[in-house]
Parts: C-alpha cells; sequence; structure tokens
C-alpha cells in the first residue's frame, strides 16, 4: 500500500539502511528501507487499531524488510488466536530472512499452547527454510519452561538439514535448553544427537551464556571434539 510504503520513508534512516544491509547477507541492499525497530514497532500498534490493517496483512508478498518487518509486528500484535495462526501461515512462506522470523513472537500463543502445537509439527515438516526455523523458535520461546516435554526436544535434534539458519536455531534452542532443561538436553550433547555442525555450535553458544554454571561449560568443552 503506497501510504505505508511513503510513511516508512519519511521514517527512512539511511545509515541504519546500510548497517541492516550488512545484518542480514541473504537479501539485496535495496530490499531495505532503513527505519529502526522502535519505529516500527510504534507504527505497527498504530495500524493494528486502523481501518487499513487487513487490507496491507491481505497485501503479499511486500516489496520491503521493513514492510515485512511491520507485517510480522502487527501480527504478534493480535489477541484473537485464530485469526493470529491464520496470518502467521499465510505469512511464514513470505518470510525471508532471519530478522522477520525471529521478531514474530504473537503474544497470543502464551495463552494457546495446547493449539499452537499441531502447527509447529507442520512448520518443522517444511522445505521452506525460514517457516522451520519459526517453528523451532516457538518450541525454545514457549515449551522450554512449564511445559517442557522431551518429545519436542526429541523434534529438534531429528532435524537434519543444510540450510544455515536453521541449523543455528536449532543450536540456539539447545544451548537455551541446557539453561533451563540442563539434566535432559545434556545427554543429546552427551550422545551426539545433533549434526556436527549444531553440535559445536550449541556448545559454543552455551558457554558464552551466563545462565550456564562454570562448571557445567568445562564439562561441555569436552564434549567438542568427537570421542576416539
Amino acid at each position: 500500500m503506497k501510504e505505508i510504503t511513503d510513511r516508512l520513508y519519511e521514517l527512512q534512516d539511511s545509515e541504519y539502511r546500510d548497517f541492516q544491509s550488512k545484518l542480514i547477507p541473504t537479501v539485496s541492499k535495496d530490499y531495505f528501507i532503513g527505519v529502526r525497530t522502535p519505529q516500527l514497532r510504534a507504527y505497527a500498534k498504530e495500524l493494528a487499531k486502523s481501518d487499513i490493517k487487513n487490507e496491507f496483512l491481505d497485501e503479499l508478498p511486500h516489496e520491503y524488510f521493513d514492510e515485512n518487518q511491520l507485517h510480522a509486528f502487527i501480527i504478534s500484535l493480535e489477541k484473537d488466536f485464530d485469526t493470529c495462526i491464520k496470518r502467521v501461515v499465510e505469512f511464514l512462506p513470505y518470510v525471508n530472512n532471519w530478522a522477520t522470523c525471529d521478531q514474530m513472537s504473537p503474544k497470543v500463543f502464551k495463552k494457546h499452547k495446547t493449539e499452537l502445537l499441531p502447527y509447529i509439527d507442520k512448520w518443522l515438516k517444511s522445505d521452506e527454510e525460514y517457516t522451520v526455523r519459526f517453528g523451532v523458535g516457538m518450541l525454545m520461546e514457549h515449551y522450554l519452561d512449564d511445559d517442557f516435554d522431551e518429545e519436542y526436544m526429541k523434534k529438534v535434534a531429528a532435524i537434519r538439514s543444510d540450510k544455515y539458519y536453521i541449523n543455528m536455531m536449532a543450536a540456539w534452542y539447545f544451548a537455551t535448553a541446557l539453561a533451563k532443561q540442563y539434566d535432559t538436553a545434556i545427554k543429546y550433547i552427551e550422545n551426539r544427537k545433533l549434526d556436527e555442525w549444531t553440535h559445536k555450535k550449541a556448545i559454543q553458544k552455551a558457554r558464552e551464556s551466563y545462565r550456564i554454571t562454570p562448571e557445567q561449560k568445562e564439562y561441555l568443552k569436552t564434549l567438542i571434539l568427537p570421542k576416539n
């Protein structure tokens, strides 16, 4: 929608655009307008209450990264689960970078974890890199605390992919799991249930975490190299 694109250009910061493009090298520099995240979030709140919200959400694909970010932030504000999940399913095929994927975090999911699980199962089986990443991210965000079940961890451990951003999220998941569910997660590291790259990256990220004890970090260090 032209009026939304025009508004984004009014908020443009060219230096920030150049900075963003370096952080997300998988897409062209021309894909970025260069609006800072706090301004995008504020604009999303404004649009979420407007009459043109649905018109904007229906207009896929968007041309710019900033429009996709705006789209993700509006979805994240949706309070009705059925509406939200419908919009997420519609949008995921158009997510083409890690930032949009990771910053889409619907608040309503916290209250509907049982209903969310079948969708996560479908996302983990997708052929789309960022759909799988989003599914793993939702398991990490919502199911490593009171709602933890080892069956979810098994699903992440079973992922085998040549996609960098899937494997990085799987590593991030296990690094977080080592902080929150150490006794269960450490078995997957000890028994080398992950592919080699993800195994090493999970250990690296865990050892960088302030939530892992010094003793645990030292033990994880011994698990980096394959056993003889």
